[in-house]
């Protein structure tokens, strides 16, 4: 088959969304299925489709595109608050937007006031990642202001935690999020029904107990579709890490001194490289670059062989102590991490290509 490609195996994506899903469940936590990092591909759909989640989410309107031709039944999210010339279409393609200032809260109402819908918005609140999000202090200043706008229901508060600054979710963190939602509530007179603590890494403090049960929502995308535990990326419980796999085809296959041979200088991408002597090695070269995926985030299924590196187009791997002989012509598994499985997704260049059923 032709190589590079991405394989999705839609059953074992579909067993981590129900054995997720079921975790949240048993607390009382409604999960909004995350897509973004396979641009919403139609194979993790069919996975998602019947796993119980109540939404699904995307940080790109493309995506949302996606969705809506894939026709699945379900309300949808905007993860990303859109730009104010995007609003008109922010509010054709999401049910819920994500937004954390007024003047997007504006541009969303102005744009749904044209289209005769009213949209729904979650006010996102900073506390302490440092990405998106208003600051606590100004939360029912902002919501209130939000609230009176015309075309908008305040559906609720969310937060994001673990993505630009590591910030690990605790029950601390999680009751002051449920605290300003009820500030909020009194404030504006609006139910504010949904409270969105987070993503993947609200996991672990939901399996310890001590979610409080205030928090209604997570939105989950990585321990679904790869089966980690975002903290440490260790396997997460009931899952399986075995959901995708790039595949690369073997273009040369050599024997050559593991050391350069020469005055070296930068490579391609302005790195200065070290090498260790590890004398001659059985060295392969696959049709993968870092156009596909960076080399330190896939790992072979072959415990064997060990990833040396990557030009643009080229993925330079020691087949020396492979457990299967290989050959010009082989095909190489990897499990890519979720960084690998961004860029591979993203890549025109890797096939996508569905095996199994959900």
């Amino acid at each position: 088959m032709e190589t590079p490609r991405l394989e999705i195996h839609i059953d074992r994506i579909a067993h981590n969304a129900s054995a997720v899903i079921s975790q949240c469940g048993a607390q009382g936590i409604r999960v909004a299925a995350v897509t973004k990092v396979m641009q919403a591909h139609p194979a993790l759909l069919r996975a998602l489709e019947g796993s119980g989640c109540v939404m699904l989410a995307d940080s790109r309107i493309d995506n949302l595109k996606r969705i809506a031709e894939a026709g699945l039944d379900l309300p949808t999210m905007l993860l990303r608050a859109p730009t104010p010339g995007k609003a008109p279409e922010a509010v054709r393609w999401a049910d819920h937007t994500l937004i954390s200032s007024y003047q997007t809260a504006e541009a969303l109402s102005n744009a749904a006031g044209m289209a005769g819908v009213r949209h729904k918005v979650v006010m996102m609140v900073d506390v302490g990642d440092l990405r998106e999000g208003v600051w606590p202090d100004r939360a029912v200043e902002e919501v209130s202001r939000i609230a009176r706008l015309p075309h908008l229901e305040v559906a609720g508060l969310g937060t994001n935690l673990a993505c630009f600054g590591g910030v690990i979710p605790t029950r601390e963190k999680m009751e002051m999020l449920v605290t300003l939602r009820d500030e909020c509530r009194s404030a504006t007179g609006h139910p504010l029904e949904l409270v969105s603590g987070g993503n993947s890494a609200n996991l672990p403090l939901l399996a310890s107990g001590e979610m409080p049960a205030g928090i209604n929502n997570l939105r989950i995308g990585e321990a679904i579709i790869l089966g980690r535990n975002v903290l440490d990326r260790s396997p997460w419980p009931g899952t399986r890490q075995d959901t995708v796999e790039l595949v690369g085809g073997i273009i040369e296959l050599q024997r050559k001194p593991s050391v350069p041979i020469g005055r070296t200088g930068q490579d391609a991408f302005g790195n200065t490289t070290h090498f260790t002597d590890r004398g001659l090695r059985l060295r392969a070269i696959c049709d993968l670059g870092r156009q596909d995926a960076a080399p330190d985030a896939i790992e072979p299924v072959d415990p064997g062989i060990e990833v040396l590196g990557a030009s643009s187009d080229h993925l330079i791997i020691d087949v020396t102590d492979a457990e299967t002989p290989v050959k010009v012509g082989s095909e190489i598994r990897f499990l890519p991490s979720y960084g690998g499985l961004l860029s591979a997704s993203t890549s025109p260049h890797v096939r996508k290509m569905a095996t199994g059923r959900p």
